[in-house]
């Protein structure tokens, strides 16, 4: 596991609770960053997940 995977979860996981707050106020300005920091986290998540797949690869792990 590489930092860009671990930051984009941790994103992923503060936008959801953003977006949750937003709501439960009724703010749709909240919930729409909320959902735009979760968008942001699984972009780069999924960059850390290819990194990883690279690193596989270059070290001939392949699953």
């Amino acid at each position: 596991m590489n930092k860009d995977q671990v930051k984009g979860k941790a994103k992923e996981i503060g936008g959801k609770i953003q977006e949750e707050a937003g709501k439960l106020v009724g703010s749709s300005e909240q919930q729409a960053k909320g959902l735009n920091k979760q968008a942001e986290g699984k972009v780069q998540k999924g960059y850390g997940d290819a990194k990883e797949t690279v690193k596989d690869i270059a070290k001939g792990n392949r699953n």
